[in-house]
């Protein structure tokens, strides 16, 4: 998959392109239909595939103050739309500038302009632009213009197919499922486990002292966790291994009574290496138990060794 980061680099490929717009947070199942949908159109009409998408959730530009945590980060992101088949992906800078330009703008710069759209499909409710004001009656209207044929696609469930609001495949509704704590739910609608990137960084070593050493992985404060407790997971070094492990997400309310965020941490199991500094990527495969306060330390080692013959019957049986 071809990724452009400049419009100034645009193909305006001669053959036209059908295409799709939108944040693609997670690159979930649902998007995957919308992905698929744009692949079996290029191939009837002989086009080129292009998804455009932005550097951050607009969200983060337009109303920071109440904008989701993302399911991805750019680099995963883009990772995840090249297994899809697409040929190119335009990444646009979402900034102030960005934000106010109308939708109209955006259709004649980006769609007409840069790739020579002749099919465009989008979800029936998605909007863009300045305030939000382009949707797919406005692309319907400019399509006619323009030369390029709108698709506005339902929303659908884990079957691919229309759902209801409560039943549809979304960013939101996963956000909602790793909060709840229900981690089946939300790698069902990713179609994947739940994964997070960051740097192991030095912490405490309260875990290496109750002979469980731990990776404390740092992860952007813009990206959503799952909720607070013990999981069942890989620890996916930048070689490319998996470890099995005991993922441990939240405050340690056996040592601190308040602390001010959760904590990531990772024991490899049957591992014994340096991973300070090292980038680590944790999936989240099955949640084990919440985050309890133990009333010793005993008890707390007793139930440890429980969550790590646990984390090890989940991933290696």
């Amino acid at each position: 998959m071809e990724v452009l980061r400049d419009l100034e680099a645009c193909p305006r490929p001669s053959s036209g392109t059908a295409v799709t717009i939108g944040a693609y947070d997670g690159v979930h199942r649902g998007h995957r239909v919308v992905i698929d949908r744009v692949r079996a159109m290029a191939a009837e009409e002989r086009l080129e595939t292009a998804l455009v998408t932005f550097d951050r959730h607009p969200a983060m530009v337009v109303r920071p103050e109440s904008a989701p945590l993302v399911l991805t980060d750019l680099d995963q992101k883009l990772e995840l739309l090249a297994e899809t088949g697409l040929g190119r992906t335009l990444v646009l800078t979402f900034d102030e500038h960005r934000s106010h330009e109308s939708a109209e703008d955006f259709v004649e710069e980006v769609l007409v302009g840069c790739l020579g759209a002749r099919v465009v499909v989008v979800g029936e409710d998605f909007h863009f632009g300045h305030e939000r004001r382009g949707n797919v009656q406005l692309l319907e209207r400019m399509g006619a213009d323009h030369g390029f044929e709108v698709r506005g696609i339902e929303l659908v469930g884990l079957d691919a197919e229309p759902a209801a609001e409560d039943a549809q495949v979304s960013s939101t509704a996963i956000r909602r499922a790793l909060a709840d704590g229900r981690l089946e739910d939300a790698n069902e609608m990713l179609g994947r486990p739940h994964e997070v990137r960051g740097v192991v960084v030095e912490g405490d070593k309260r875990g290496r002292d109750l002979g469980f050493p731990t990776a404390n992985v740092s992860v952007s404060s813009e990206i959503q966790l799952p909720a607070d407790g013990i999981y069942a997971g890989w620890h996916v070094r930048p070689d490319g291994s998996r470890q099995p492990a005991a993922v441990s997400l939240g405050r340690r309310p056996t040592f601190y009574e308040t602390a001010h965020a959760s904590l990531l941490e990772t024991h490899l199991l049957d591992f014994d290496g340096d991973l300070y500094d090292e980038r680590a990527r944790v999936q989240f495969i099955e949640r084990l138990r919440p985050e309890e306060r133990f009333e010793d330390v005993d008890e707390l080692t007793a139930q440890m060794r429980r969550d790590c013959d646990r984390a090890r019957e989940v991933l290696l049986g």
